[in-house]
């Protein structure tokens, strides 16, 4: 009886153990990280995720996006010839070792920044936009305030080390999927590659190699930037797709190539896992027509130009409503001019917007026609 009781007594003092509890940090080595949707920009997984880091290459995230908005504005083509200047060639680090005024075409300068995260490639490029480097840094920056990065800010467009260059986790995810966003299959079909050539067919042909290794490792992604300085530690920014479910995770200041691929894995694993993707409205569908004018009978075809999704675990019954808030004084509105925002709400939160735009052309009704109206009406 006195075992017995000396046994009751031990299981009373000791702590009691969860069985097949799941530890929450899937990312143990790293300082920080994040995993979000990539349309929604719903967060799935984050530790540290506001905390201000350096994040060495992954910096150039912000250079492509300023170059494609460049390309999408039609300033700057993919088959302009960048001239190389004295300070780009100067870049240390990550280079494809441009010479002093070396010409290349704008498409070989992005698979350089992009696969190789050419330093060199990076500088020239931020000149030929902006006429500097110094101008194009303060593009950098403003673009993150646009953008809503509330911790962040440039000093240069390579990610070399600067004590007053910084961003966080959550910044960089924001980042990535406004690149994704403007960039499309244009970014993704060489922040793909493993592998390609910049100065093919000529004596000095250049082999590049991609330094995201989980190009080969993990299936479905296809991209998106790697980083390292002995500062920062070794960074990742990272997209997967399976089926119609992009996520985006990020990873920094971590120990060591093998560890940041290793945790990444475990990171895409979750959100793939764990989450499935719900679709409320399709890319371009009509999600509804807001009438504007009831006399004229004047109504908008309201659109998004990507497809309204939420993210929910897949054990859950969640379910989503949505809100629509509309901007004043809509008329006139012409087709793709934008109207309102879109609210996604579970459980009494906002956890995602998306734009709306008109799907057609609506013209403000004049005094003459309401007078028309009425006048029918009447009599």
């Amino acid at each position: 009886m006195k075992k017995i009781l000396i046994i009751l007594l031990i299981f009373c003092i000791l702590p009691i153990q969860k069985v097949n509890a799941v530890d929450d940090d899937i990312t143990p080595n790293a300082k920080s990280a994040i995993l979000i949707e990539a349309n929604s920009k719903q967060i799935l997984y984050q530790k540290n995720a506001q905390e201000k880091l350096y994040p060495a290459s992954t910096t150039k995230i912000m250079t492509m996006i300023l170059m494609f908005e460049a390309i999408n504005d039609q300033k700057i083509s993919f088959d302009d010839e960048i001239t190389t200047s004295k300070y780009a060639a100067s870049m240390g680090g990550s280079q494809v070792y441009l010479e002093v005024g070396e010409k290349m075409s704008l498409q070989d300068m992005f698979k350089s920044i992009a696969i190789a995260s050419a330093n060199d490639a990076s500088v020239a490029v931020g000149e030929y936009i902006a006429g500097s480097i110094e101008k194009f840094v303060t593009m950098m920056n403003e673009k993150a305030k646009e953008l809503n990065l509330k911790n962040t800010h440039f000093k240069n467009a390579t990610g070399l080390h600067d004590p007053d260059h910084y961003t966080c986790a959550y910044d960089l995810a924001i980042m990535a999927a406004y690149l994704i966003k403007i960039g499309g299959e244009d970014l993704l079909n060489v922040t793909s590659l493993y592998d390609s050539y910049i100065r093919e067919d000529t004596k000095q042909s250049f082999w590049l190699v991609n330094t995201n290794k989980l190009l080969k490792l993990y299936d479905g992604v296809d991209g998106l930037k790697t980083g390292y300085t002995k500062e920062a530690g070794y960074c990742l920014v990272t997209t997967a797709k399976r089926d119609d479910q992009r996520i985006i995770g990020v990873l920094m200041n971590e120990s060591a190539p093998k560890t940041r691929n290793e945790e990444m894995c475990n990171l895409l694993d979750y959100g793939f896992n764990n989450y499935q993707q719900i679709t409320l409205f399709k890319k371009d569908s009509v999600i509804e027509q807001h009438l504007v004018d009831k006399m004229d009978n004047l109504s908008i075809d309201v659109k998004c130009k990507q497809n309204i999704v939420y993210t929910k675990a897949k054990n859950s019954n969640e379910k989503a409503t949505t809100k629509i808030t509309y901007q004043k004084d809509l008329l006139p509105v012409k087709q793709g001019d934008p109207v309102g925002n879109l609210e996604v709400i579970v459980n009494g939160k906002t956890i995602a917007n998306y734009e709306l735009y008109s799907g057609n052309d609506v013209s403000k009704a004049t005094f003459l026609s309401k007078a028309i109206k009425t006048f029918k009406y009447l009599f």
